[in-house]
């Protein structure tokens, strides 16, 4: 059930930024943009959860959370720079 949770939200990430990509205006790119850095929260949450009950080792859990943990940073720089502009 949890890998489903990880699989859905990750997967989601990706889809949100391609949608944001075919925006056809700023809010809607902001707008996508905004909702894959949750979906990317949400996916760092469920990926803790995997860790903790001993789905994740520790050196998958570092390698996939840190990548993750990148994901939202460069996520979150494009919001807040998209933010600016408009």
């Amino acid at each position: 059930m949890l890998a489903k949770q990880v699989l859905r939200s990750g997967t989601s990430i990706g889809a949100y930024v391609v949608e944001a990509g075919c925006a056809i205006s700023r809010k809607e790119f902001l707008a996508k943009n905004d909702i894959a850095f949750k979906e990317c929260a949400e996916t760092l949450y469920w990926l803790e959860l995997l860790y903790e009950t001993g789905y994740l080792s520790q050196a998958e859990y570092s390698s996939i959370e840190k990548d993750c943990q990148e994901l939202k940073r460069m996520l979150s720089s494009i919001t807040k720079t998209t933010q600016l502009t408009l």
